[in-house]
């Protein structure tokens, strides 16, 4: 046991992930702190984090696993707090400004596209009549919050659908999300997958598997969780994704389609579930271990 080392878990308390991947880091090191961002505070005059009462900056790692229980802007506020205690020393898995080009879809989405790796039709605009004539030409769009996670706040709209009711409801859309960003529905073969990788390297992949009849995967939409054995051309096209973020730990999410496979995003933090349920991967445990090595190497 690596009793020296003080290991802080950002994440979201009582939440299964956050709390399970404290147990490992516990089991490790025999320290235990979750961190709620909702009650960290910041002394830029000495430089100072602390939750409560316990100073950050004093910790020697910090591994975020959730930052908040949904994606805002205020997300990126809470990653520009870490990165004081990163400026101070702290290891942070990982790395606040490499998140921070996740959180965000829009980001994402250039830098995946930058890249040449394939993904759906997609149009992000600020216009109506461009987001009309875009329904209309993908027939069935899904309409995507720049901050959001497992399809919260997505919507499908129909391009069949008179001009005006179209319109009505992208304006019902607009309003919480004045850009907008439009992609083209997939017909998937009634699942996804998720490719997980740790310090880079392929751990594995799952299935996220309809069950309900919905128009998405998701596990909010009552998908289940099942092994995958992924074709080497999907598992190089993950690694290319990945590989453009530095993250840590993360998941590729892609979709085998009739034209070959498409990315449609990769995750700022990452599945545990997934991971657990359908590789059958303990990858807190994992996650844990690495953490502890790459701070031992110092």
């Amino acid at each position: 046991m690596n009793t020296y080392l003080r290991i802080g878990v950002v994440g979201i308390p009582g939440k299964w992930s956050t709390e399970t991947l404290a147990d490992s880091v516990e089991q490790e090191t025999g320290y235990r702190l979750v961190i709620d961002m909702s009650e960290v505070w910041l002394d830029l005059e000495t430089n100072s984090l602390f939750y409560k009462d316990i100073d950050l900056c004093q910790l020697d790692a910090l591994i975020i696993k959730k930052i908040s229980a949904v994606y805002s802007p205020n997300t990126l506020d809470r990653l520009e707090l870490l990165r004081i205690a990163e400026s101070q020393g702290v290891k942070i898995f990982s790395r606040p400004e490499r998140i921070m080009r996740l959180i965000d879809r829009l980001s994402c989405t250039v830098s995946l596209r930058s890249a040449g790796l394939p993904m759906p039709e997609t149009i992000v605009t600020e216009n109506i009549d461009e987001a009309v004539a875009s329904v209309q030409a993908f027939s069935s769009a899904v309409f995507k919050p720049l901050y959001s996670t497992k399809a919260r706040g997505m919507c499908v709209i129909e391009g069949d659908q008179p001009v005006a009711t179209i319109e009505k409801q992208i304006r019902q859309f607009q309003v919480d999300n004045p850009m907008m960003y439009i992609q083209k529905k997939i017909n998937l073969p009634g699942q996804d997958l998720g490719l997980v990788f740790l310090g880079g390297e392929y751990l594995g992949a799952y299935a996220r598997v309809n069950q309900t009849g919905a128009w998405n995967t998701t596990i909010n939409s009552g998908g289940k969780y099942a092994g995958h054995s992924a074709s080497d051309e999907i598992i190089e096209i993950a690694e290319q994704a990945q590989d453009l973020f530095g993250m840590d730990f993360t998941t590729v999410d892609i979709a085998e389609t009739d034209g070959g496979p498409i990315v449609f995003e990769v995750s700022a933090f990452g599945g545990f579930q997934g991971a657990l349920d359908g590789i059958g991967i303990n990858a807190a445990q994992l996650y844990s271990r690495y953490v502890i090595e790459l701070c031992q190497d110092e």
